[in-house]
């Protein structure tokens, strides 16, 4: 009996809306797409996308500061949400229209729908009717984790700071990853007054410690109440907003309370293990390099699989998937030497292994520098660049680079092609550096601070 479809897939994020453009448009592939809230995912609708334009949003503040330094008569009335938050709206409505208009382009049916796995070949729709597929594509990404003594609480996540009908005048930011700390940041910069707790020693887990030191500091700096080996011990809701007890024994009210302490994948629901797919410890959908799952009929790509949660790799994760099922062309998605970015102020860029990862490898040198940027000096502000590099003792290859500065995001994606291509710490040294930039440090550091 011949199939509905050759390739359903179930999540319009951008890990699915990539596997099933390329598996139509390049593979030839009959194609569906069920998503169940709004097109575009997690990155576009609530993620990635809106928290940058909110970052853009929040930098003004410090330049308009900075344009009075530098000779400019120019006025902070402040931030106002509701001129701000239309357009918002508006820039993501246009993005999904963009993500449809894209699949529609190329013949991809697409249903508005919740859709759940009822065999390896066969998925129901939320009005109940099943279709079939010769494969199908999990793509439902993840949703932020919300402990369950919370749950139907004021408390807030990522999700919800968007369509706030206003900016508090307080909030308490619980979490040290890279949500929190950006969210911190933007609401700082907005005008919030900003607490953050975290519950480790030092926030960032995961980036080298260099970099996380220098993000935690500078923060400080900005005024925000950044306190490291803390966490919440009560809470309790009172009319101004919510009543917080530390760890500490300090008590505070702050008119919001947001919860940024990790993500869980969309996996509950959907019919998943009852047709045989393994899951992991955190509900993530287990698959091979190929990302294919325990079944052999059903894939899985993006958050929903804890590989690594990044939207590039997502989609890289379904290019791969249709050029291998549809394309004839067998393709891993190569999670090495990714490079990313954290949007605090300044942000962080990193690419490659932080300075403890490598040293477990074998002797590495380290170098690194910190300085008072040109454009922040003229204006008066303390803000310091940090900029490191960790290089592999014996084959000189730079090994991992490390930036915090404005614009970190955008230097280590260049950073990220040398180090990919195997760039030596002499190769770097050869190259003439841009002047006068920031960039132009990671080409003049010449004697390593320290060797291990």
């Amino acid at each position: 009996m011949p199939f509905d479809y050759d390739l359903f897939v179930i999540g319009g994020g951008s890990g699915g809306v990539r596997a099933a453009r390329i598996a139509a448009a390049e593979g030839g592939a009959k194609v569906a797409l069920a998503e169940e809230s709004r097109m575009g995912g997690t990155c576009v609708i609530r993620g990635c996308v809106p928290k940058k334009l909110m970052v853009f949003a929040s930098g003004f503040a410090g330049a308009i500061e900075d344009a009075r330094a530098y000779g400019w008569d120019v006025r902070n009335e402040g931030f106002d949400w509701t001129l701000f938050q239309p357009k918002l709206h508006a820039e993501l409505a246009r993005l999904e229209a963009a993500y449809r208009a894209t699949l529609l382009r190329v013949k991809v049916s697409i249903f508005d729908s919740r859709a759940v796995v009822v065999d390896p070949h066969q998925v129901r729709l939320a009005d109940g009717e099943v279709i079939s597929a010769a494969h199908i594509l999990i793509a439902t990404g993840g949703h932020p984790h919300l402990p369950d003594a919370l749950r139907g609480t004021r408390v807030l996540t990522s999700n919800d700071i968007f369509d706030l009908p206003a900016l508090p005048k307080s909030i308490l930011i619980v979490g040290g990853g890279y949500i929190a700390c950006e969210f911190a940041c933007i609401l700082n910069g907005m005008g919030v007054a900003v607490t953050q707790y975290y519950r480790g020693t030092q926030i960032l887990r995961g980036f080298d410690d260099d970099a996380r030191a220098h993000v935690a500091e500078a923060m400080r700096a900005t005024g925000i109440d950044l306190k490291v080996g803390a966490d919440m011990a009560a809470m309790t809701e009172v009319q101004r907003g919510t009543r917080v007890k530390g760890s500490d024994g300090t008590e505070q009210v702050f008119e919001h309370v947001m919860y940024a302490t990790g993500r869980n994948p969309n996996t509950i629901g959907l019919g998943l293990e009852a047709v045989g797919v393994a899951l992991g410890q955190r509900g993530e959908v287990v698959v091979d390099g190929y990302s294919q799952t325990s079944v052999p009929s059903i894939f899985a790509v993006g958050d929903v699989t804890n590989r690594m949660n990044l939207t590039p790799v997502a989609i890289r994760e379904g290019h791969a998937f249709a050029d291998t099922v549809f394309g004839g062309k067998p393709s891993k998605a190569d999670h090495e030497l990714v490079p990313n970015a954290v949007f605090t102020q300044p942000e962080l860029g990193s690419v490659g292994l932080t300075e403890a990862a490598a040293q477990a490898l074998g002797p590495v040198e380290i170098y690194t520098t910190s300085f008072r940027p040109m454009h922040s000096a003229f204006a008066g502000r303390p803000d310091r660049v940090m900029m490191k590099l960790v290089v592999a003792t014996g084959s000189r290859k730079v090994l991992g680079c490390h930036i915090v500065a404005d614009g970190a995001g955008e230097m280590i994606q260049l950073a990220a092609i040398a180090i990919r291509m195997g760039a030596t710490k002499e190769d770097f040294d050869r190259t003439v550096a841009v002047h006068p930039t920031m960039a132009e440090e990671l080409v003049t550091m010449r004697i390593p601070v320290r060797s291990a």
